[in-house]
């Protein structure tokens, strides 16, 4: 256990892993964000009378994206990273198995799995909790208004991080990726469903 915690360590003080994870955990972040305006829009539009029901819907997509997320990433690094590893046997007419090498490899593929899991579980359950208060705090209506504002406020921190690491403005940032938010939350409502 300890040295796999190790490996996970080592892996995340490398560039190009942090690189590829911050675009999964984001990537699937959004994605999640969006779902859960989505479901939100989407639950109090069809009349579900209770926020424990729309949350444990939006829990379901959560676990459904979460799941998604590791299992695609896990094979598609899988891949790349056995692609790789051949490519550098054959320049160096060796077998890797069992190297620093390799084991490098698996670290960066199980830190990309892990940030692409973890990505759309905080984009989905967060702006799911204000519909755990329904009943007691607010009605319906206020709890798909207070979950949407935090969606977008997630997307927003997410165009911000992006804008700090590439050195750009970050409120346009932000506010281009909390539109998306928005713009979801309106095609509910307009397109019937």
């Amino acid at each position: 256990m300890r040295s796999r915690l190790t490996r996970l360590l080592g892996a995340l003080e490398r560039d190009d892993v942090r690189s590829i994870s911050r675009r999964y955990f984001i990537s699937n972040g959004f994605d999640g964000a969006l779902t859960s305006v989505g479901v939100a829009v989407g639950s109090y539009l069809s009349g579900i009378p209770d926020g424990l029901t729309v949350f444990k819907i939006g829990i379901g997509a959560a676990i459904g994206l979460g799941t998604s997320g590791v299992w695609s990433v896990w094979e598609i690094e899988r891949a790349e990273k056995r692609a790789e590893l051949k490519r550098i046997e054959r320049a160096m007419l060796t077998d890797l198995d069992e190297t620093r090498i390799q084991r490098q490899k698996a670290g960066a593929r199980q830190v990309n799995a892990l940030m692409s899991g973890i990505g759309p579980i905080i984009g989905v359950v967060f702006p799911m909790i204000p519909f755990l208060f329904e009943g007691s705090v607010w009605g319906m209506r206020d709890a798909t208004m207070v979950s949407i504002g935090v969606a977008v406020s997630i997307l927003f921190a997410f165009g911000a991080y992006l804008a700090d690491i590439s050195e750009q403005g970050w409120l346009v940032a932000g506010a281009r990726m909390g539109l998306a938010g928005i713009v979801v939350a309106l095609l509910n409502i307009v397109l019937p469903g």
